[in-house]
């Protein structure tokens, strides 16, 4: 009987969570936040040709402090992706980047998380579940809540604003059920056109039950062809090469790098993959302090060495690795392609075939 009890007893507790959770993510609450900011919209993606790729883009770089939300969940998330992408906005930019993880934050509408921060993500979640529970399996709890509230409210930012928005990521159950970190690529009408789930896993998202994804989008937009990988896929240089392959201008990557921050490390990611792949590249890196996990990094706008102005593959860059910031510069797509035609690149595909033959064909016929 007393088991009986206490199964019940969880079942009204579950119950009772996922009422609160429904009743904290309703999508209104982000509507009505962002309503009150009498959002003008941007004229700046007027300027790009209605077919074909544009002579050069303007793009941010969002250097996004993750931190947990004490109240108002909902309006106060909104509110914090507002005021980034104004301050874009503002500053011209046709593409709005984020970082990975941009929506962790709402792992606050777990109550009394913030008391148990100090603990760690994994011990937190082993206090709050009794110790039987994988951090995905509370992510995925909260999924329904975190879509909710992440896909309205960027949604009405690309709309309202009306530009082009990467959002970063989130930890989401995807469509088959997996849990997965995912990012969206939102259109000037809010529409999303894109999902791109993370290829290659840190070992720790493995740990926590994660699953990667296993296709690399690649978009025909107004801006040029994208590619939005996340984070870690920078870190193999395979990911970049299948873009080159499929024609790719721009490689965004979102990014959170969970580790102090240090010059060589960052050597290991979007840096070298886009002077191997002559593409242009934006970097998104996240940085703060989220539940006793300390995020670095430096936020820039990447091309090949000879197209930057000091020859450091950099046309612009944050200038700190663990404060909020947001970049802002220019992406020469003629200077590209001039590039690549008096330094072109002969990818031995054949070779490349031989050992990796199911990749590198894929890479090479697949256009969608």
């Amino acid at each position: 009987m007393r088991v009986l009890i206490k199964n019940v007893s969880q079942i009204f507790q579950g119950l009772i969570f996922k009422g609160f959770l429904w009743f904290a993510s309703r999508p209104s609450i982000v509507k009505r936040a962002l309503l009150e900011k009498h959002i003008t919209p941007s004229s700046a993606t007027d300027e790009l040709p209605e077919s074909g790729r544009p002579s050069k883009i303007r793009v941010a770089a969002i250097q996004m402090k993750l931190e947990l939300i004490k109240q108002n969940h909902a309006r106060t998330y909104a509110e914090t992706i507002y005021r980034l992408t104004k301050e874009a906005v503002d500053q011209g930019a046709q593409l709005i980047v984020f970082p990975e993880d941009s929506g962790v934050p709402l792992v606050s509408l777990i109550p009394g998380l913030e008391n148990l921060a100090a603990q760690g993500l994994d011990s937190a979640v082993s206090e709050v579940s009794g110790g039987d529970t994988k951090v995905a399996d509370v992510f995925r709890i909260l999924s329904p809540a975190v879509r909710r509230i992440y896909e309205t409210t960027f949604s009405i930012l690309a709309r309202s604003f009306r530009v082009y928005i990467i959002s970063g990521s989130a930890y989401l159950e995807d469509d088959d059920g997996k849990m997965r970190n995912i990012s969206y690529f939102f259109d000037p009408c809010g529409n999303i056109i894109a999902k791109q789930r993370k290829l290659h896993l840190l070992p720790l998202e493995a740990e926590w039950g994660f699953e990667p994804g296993s296709r690399l989008e690649v978009l025909d937009t107004p801006l040029g062809r994208i590619a939005f990988p996340i984070c870690m896929d920078a870190t193999y240089f395979e990911t970049f090469r299948i873009a080159r392959l499929r024609e790719v201008d721009i490689v965004a990557i979102p990014a959170a790098n969970n580790e102090e921050y240090l010059f060589w490390r960052t050597m290991r990611g979007i840096w070298p993959r886009v002077q191997e792949s002559q593409v242009l590249g934006v970097s998104a890196a996240a940085v703060g302090n989220l539940v006793g996990i300390v995020f670095t990094g430096r936020s820039g706008l990447l091309g090949p060495l000879e197209l930057t102005p000091s020859e450091d593959g950099y046309f612009v860059q944050a200038n700190t690795f663990d404060e909020e910031e947001v970049v802002v510069g220019d992406l020469n797509l003629d200077a590209l392609y001039q590039f690549r035609e008096e330094n072109p690149l002969d990818f031995n595909v054949k070779l490349y075939e031989k050992y990796l033959p199911h990749l590198y064909d894929k890479g090479m016929k697949e256009r969608t």
